[in-house]
């Protein structure tokens, strides 16, 4: 057994008796957990950095050697149906869930080297790397396969992703897009106008590029969004754009908001024209729209099911916070640490059983039809379909000390203080991840 003591930056330290037969990563498992820090990459006293998670600490570290725990930012991202995990500039990517949506990772291991972020589609994944190309996997026709546009895969700088499809700003404000042609990933008619682009939005079906100049340039399908022609001499200043999947909704520069679309899933605003000023931001489901305004106060339009209509609790809806969206309903965050819900009951617009313990809310995830609310002891309250992540009672009691929950469509995976991965909702789109909870210390 070798004596060492792991201390971090805050001074805070823990001495920890390790075996001989331990590698880097069996050694974080024990630090992590006694230090109740996950993430963590240890730093000998000759600053030797203990990053190969496979190397013996035989050689590497010596009796009652000092070591200094350095903690990584966890990030994360989802497709409906799979989960990726990784730490900013590390060269492994953890995955689960189905294998079709991106949940194995496996055959693309070898090439991540310093990812930087990873963007997903609903059924693919594609990582920036430090030297800014890209790495994809999943289902191929929804943009796990980059090969055709690979090397125009270059200094890229962003990626934005639609449901089948996805779009990368390079370097020089242009762009490449590539999955399903008939979803955004085929920009080729409007190719000639994307340049100088600064950000990128997508919708279910639809990509909307916003220039230097504010102007807006949009493709994919044209009855969701993709034509924009009839408010093209609108769109002026764009701060923000979000859509539904039928429809897109922008912010221009004098607060209020420009629509096109189908009229019956938000792209017809005219009937609260009056009301949409001096907005602040757009939050979608996939039929509505709500606009939180400057004064905190909330404006809905679209699918009058799916939180279009936000009458039954409007006078509720002062001091908003935050709003998350899932299928069909809204849910929001009030300045006192309350929430309101809204929309389809069945897509946890219904909050009524939990709504005594929705207190101090710090967070709230959506997958298709649940929500998730962080509160601030760090526990977590969930409502909803059981089959989307709206039952956590099986987990409830190891969902504490949380730092970061994670959403698919179907599932919920929640990181706590230690750096351990508690997931619940449907197994095999996410919910289950005993298959790479060892894999964890490696990241």
């Amino acid at each position: 057994m070798l004596q060492v003591t792991v201390s971090l930056p805050s001074g805070r330290s823990e001495s920890l008796s390790i075996p001989l037969s331990f590698n880097v990563g069996d050694l974080r498992v024990p630090v992590q957990k006694s230090l109740q820090q996950g993430f963590l990459t240890l730093v000998t006293a000759g600053g030797y950095a203990l990053t190969d998670p496979t190397e013996s600490v035989q050689g590497a570290i010596e009796e009652g050697d000092n070591l200094t725990a350095i903690a990584r930012e966890a990030k994360a991202a989802a497709t409906d149906r799979a989960f990726a995990l990784w730490c900013s500039g590390g060269d492994r990517i953890i995955t689960w869930g189905h294998p079709h949506y991106g949940g194995d990772s496996s055959e693309i291991q070898a090439q991540l080297r310093s990812v930087q972020h990873v963007q997903a589609s609903g059924s693919a994944f594609a990582a920036i790397l430090e030297d800014e190309t890209i790495v994809t996997w999943g289902n191929a026709h929804s943009g796990g396969d980059s090969s055709e546009v690979q090397n125009q895969l270059r200094s890229v700088q962003q990626i934005q992703a639609a449901r089948g499809a996805f779009a990368a700003i390079i370097a020089d404000g242009s762009v490449v897009t590539w999955g399903d042609p008939l979803g955004g990933g085929d920009s080729s008619q409007v190719q000639n106008r994307l340049r100088n682009v600064r950000q990128i939005q997508a919708a279910d079906r639809v990509f909307a590029a916003i220039r230097e100049d504010g102007s807006v340039v949009t493709w994919g399908e044209q009855k969701s969004g993709g034509d924009s022609s009839e408010v093209q001499s609108q769109l002026k200043g764009v701060r923000q754009i979000q859509a539904t999947s039928y429809a897109c909704a922008a912010i221009v520069a004098d607060g209020s908001v420009v629509t096109w679309g189908l009229p019956h899933f938000g792209g017809d605003c005219s009937q609260v024209q009056d009301q949409l000023t001096r907005v602040r931001q757009l939050v979608a489901t996939s039929y509505a729209f709500a606009a939180i305004l400057e004064d905190e106060s909330i404006v809905t339009w679209g699918h009058p099911h799916s939180g279009g209509d936000s009458s039954e609790v409007q006078h509720q809806l002062s001091g908003v916070q935050q709003v998350q969206a899932a299928d069909r309903a809204f849910a929001a965050i009030l300045a006192d640490g309350s929430v309101v819900t809204w929309g389809n009951q069945h897509s946890g617009g219904d909050s009524s059983e939990v709504q005594d313990q929705l207190r101090s809310v710090k967070q709230i995830l959506a997958t298709k039809c649940a929500f998730a609310a962080v509160l601030g002891d760090g526990s977590v309250v969930t409502w909803g379909n059981p089959e989307y992540g709206g039952d956590s009672s099986k987990v409830q009691d190891q969902l504490k000390h949380v730092r970061q929950v994670l959403a698919a469509s179907y599932a919920f995976a929640a990181i706590l203080a230690d750096g351990s991965l508690v997931t619940w909702g449907n197994a095999r789109f996410g919910g289950n991840s005993l298959r790479v909870q060892d894999q964890l210390a490696m990241l």
